[in-house]
């Protein structure tokens, strides 16, 4: 089966998340339904900007490879070829991790 090459438009990138280990909490497992999303991912392709009205481009902060940490809330879910990604704007990012 063929991947799928995608390109985010615009100020836009193409995140996974980084998936956390299994937890346990006193003996308990805790049950994929009830555990919160990570809010840590990597980048794996950007868009080539955010243009001005003059039609100026400029380049993003990010990168294809950066680790990322974002907000609860942001990005769109998207499924490609199986796989889970986020679809987010740049300024949805709080900060690249090194």
């Amino acid at each position: 089966m063929a991947k799928t090459s995608f390109t985010p438009l615009h100020d836009r990138i193409l995140v996974q998340r980084v998936e956390e280990g299994e937890s346990v909490r006193g003996g308990i497992i805790i049950p994929d339904s009830a555990k919160e999303k990570p809010q840590q991912g990597k980048v794996i392709s950007v868009g080539k900007g955010k243009s001005n009205d003059e039609g100026k481009v400029f380049p993003l902060d990010v990168k294809a490879g950066d680790n990322i940490l974002f907000g609860k809330y942001s990005g769109t879910e998207i499924k490609l070829d199986g796989e889970e990604y986020l679809i987010m704007r740049e300024e949805e990012v709080l900060g690249v991790l090194k």
